[in-house]
């Protein structure tokens, strides 16, 4: 591996880290208004759910940017966001008169961060990483 593509992958693993752990952090300041908001989506469980999630966006976007069981964190994540997606996020289902394409940009975006988890879980978390620190 080059040190372009070493230098990409640390910093799209920071990237994809932060972007998990931020919203990790800001769902236990506003714990009660994400469940609330989770209801009214209808999500089931919300409390253990919603304290499940805070754990994973916490820890797997940490896991991610060190470099520590990198793969499994992605793909953890990418399960996540496949599940958040069509639970929060599901435009096909709004009533007319919805924000269907505010919805649908969140979807899609959410997509493409799921498809850069799903690389990383294929291609590793690369040299600088704690998963590689003997190699």
């Amino acid at each position: 591996m080059n040190m372009f593509e070493t230098a990409c992958l640390l910093a799209g693993r920071l990237l994809l880290g932060l972007y998990f752990i931020a919203p990790g952090l800001q769902k236990i300041v506003s714990f009660d208004a994400m469940s609330q908001y989770m209801e009214h989506h209808n999500v089931p469980f919300v409390t253990p759910l919603l304290l499940l999630t805070i754990v994973i966006q916490l820890t797997a976007g940490l896991a991610i940017i060190i470099g520590f069981k990198g793969r499994f964190a992605a793909f953890l994540l990418a399960g996540l966001t496949l599940v958040i997606s069509l639970f929060m996020h599901n435009f096909w289902n709004l009533p007319e008169g919805g924000n269907v394409a505010h919805e649908t940009q969140n979807f899609v975006k959410n997509m493409a961060i799921m498809a850069g988890l799903l690389i990383l879980a294929a291609r590793g978390t690369g040299q600088m990483s704690l998963d590689n620190r003997w190699k």
